[in-house]
């Protein structure tokens, strides 16, 4: 029996022109923590965009090599880029035996991508992914609307509130923004 591997938290929020994207950094298997420190996100296209995973590490890497591809074949468009992965993701053999989920974002949107062809553009200026996405996302999107923090400072504490609730997530986080 192979043991169960559960996925982190990658959290992006928005506010007007400024993106920030956030995740911690274990890794669990089964009942153990295999690392602590690891790094869920990468600058894409010349840090013009910005992607979390969710899922094997192994697995995560692939899908941004094939986004960065993708990126720079349609010109840093990256809704097309998320739809030419998606379909790619969704009908090659290798592919589709891939497990992670992706969250992607540059200036004009944020995009949540699935193994299962799915591309999502979430309301609310808060998404998350993997284990401890919903307490992550519910607190971004209450200190968002109540009060005048940065991305940067919801992310953060957002992130901080999941890793108290989710045993799956930490509070060694990973930073990322996208700069003018």
């Amino acid at each position: 029996m192979t043991a169960k591997m559960h996925s982190t938290t990658v959290l992006c929020v928005r506010r007007g022109p400024l993106v920030t994207m956030c995740a911690d950094g274990q890794v669990t298997l089964g009942n153990t923590v295999m690392k602590a420190t690891a790094r869920k996100l990468r600058k894409l296209d010349g840090a013009l965009a910005l992607g979390g995973f969710a899922g094997s590490a192994a697995d995560g890497m692939a899908l941004f090599e094939r986004l960065e591809a993708k990126l720079k074949e349609h010109n840093g468009q990256l809704t097309r880029a998320a739809v030419e992965l998606a379909k790619d993701w969704r009908t090659d053999r290798y592919l589709r035996r891939l497990e992670a989920m992706l969250v992607v974002a540059d200036r004009e949107r944020t995009l949540v991508l699935s193994g299962t062809g799915d591309i999502l553009e979430p309301d609310g200026g808060a998404v998350a992914i993997g284990s401890g996405g919903p307490f992550a996302v519910a607190a971004a999107r209450a200190l968002r609307g109540a009060t005048e923090l940065s991305p940067r400072e919801i992310a953060e504490r957002s992130l901080r509130i999941a890793a108290d609730i989710c045993v799956y997530t930490n509070g060694n986080l990973t930073v990322e923004r996208i700069r003018k």
